[in-house]
């Protein structure tokens, strides 16, 4: 009887200790861990973008300038997250005079484009909104002194569309469907 006795108790502690709420370390570990994979792509790749006209932090050609043909570079991005809908990109040149110079916006480009040549044509549904040349396409770098930054960014999201854009809103609206993002940055410098 004594034996039995200890054994039911030792099988009461063995349940007890099992069911137990975890505690405070344990929880902020699960907590970290499921905020890692909140904050992760599928598969854990970051969005990567190459562009055939020029390097990251190099001069751009002045094909692709006021100087030049004025028409957009090249643009590649890979390494989609899996639940992407459509794209977005911004070019913006924040070391324009006055701030922030808008070269270009463009959103609702279909997931199926990850790709743009150069030139002027935008693939079919994708809207672009008037810029800071008072354009709605692309406008190339065209800096009145010295040498600027171009940042060419691609956002992925999760909308396949997005209404409402315009020039003072694109950015927020962007942002709130943003799954992840990656930019190019392009140098240019006048010619005299």
């Amino acid at each position: 009887m004594k034996f039995f006795l200890i054994t039911l108790i030792i099988i009461l502690l063995v349940i007890t200790s099992c069911s137990s709420n975890p505690t405070p370390d344990t929880k902020d570990q699960i907590k970290n861990t499921s905020n890692l994979v909140n904050n992760t792509n599928q598969g854990g790749l970051k969005m990567k973008i190459i562009s055939n006209n020029f390097k990251h932090n190099q001069d751009i050609p002045n094909k692709f300038t006021c100087q030049g043909q004025d028409i957009r570079p090249h643009l590649k991005w890979t390494d989609i997250p899996k639940e992407t809908k459509s794209f977005a990109i911004s070019v913006i040149d924040p070391d324009a005079p006055m701030g922030d110079f808008i070269h270009w916006l463009i959103y609702n480009i279909p997931v199926s484009i990850t790709e743009l040549d150069e030139g002027i044509e935008i693939p079919e549904k994708s809207i672009e909104v008037t810029n800071d040349f008072g354009k709605k396409e692309y406008g190339g770098p065209c800096p009145p002194s010295g040498k600027h930054r171009y940042f060419f960014k691609v956002y992925a999201l999760d909308s396949e569309n997005i209404n409402d854009v315009n020039k003072d809103n694109f950015l927020q609206k962007i942002q709130g469907h943003t799954i992840d993002s990656i930019e190019i940055i392009g140098l240019y410098q006048k010619n005299k």
